[in-house]
């Protein structure tokens, strides 16, 4: 599913939204969890999963077209642990 298609479903199911307001807070939803780690927080949502971040430390990595050598800089990327509930459903 792609973001479009989650507005869509959305505002197929609450009729008395317009498209615009389910953008709106489709759009707030994500900036909310993207403001949440990019300050170094954690985002749980219960029965769904807990977004945080993760440091990856500097290293050497190679370029896969030529095998050269290349500096890749620390930095920090984003992790998602799905909730028991989400895991149970995929595994039951």
């Amino acid at each position: 599913m792609i973001r479009s298609e989650l507005v869509q479903k959305i505002a197929s199911e609450n009729s008395d939204l317009r498209l615009d307001e389910v953008e709106r807070i489709v759009d707030t939803f994500f900036d909310s969890i993207v403001d949440q780690l990019a300050s170094g927080g954690r985002v749980e949502l219960r029965g769904f999963g807990a977004f945080s971040t993760r440091s990856r430390e500097s290293r050497t990595g190679r370029n896969p077209r030529t095998g050269a050598a290349v500096d890749v800089k620390a930095k920090n990327v984003p992790y998602f642990k799905p909730g028991k509930e989400m895991r149970e459903r995929l595994n039951g």
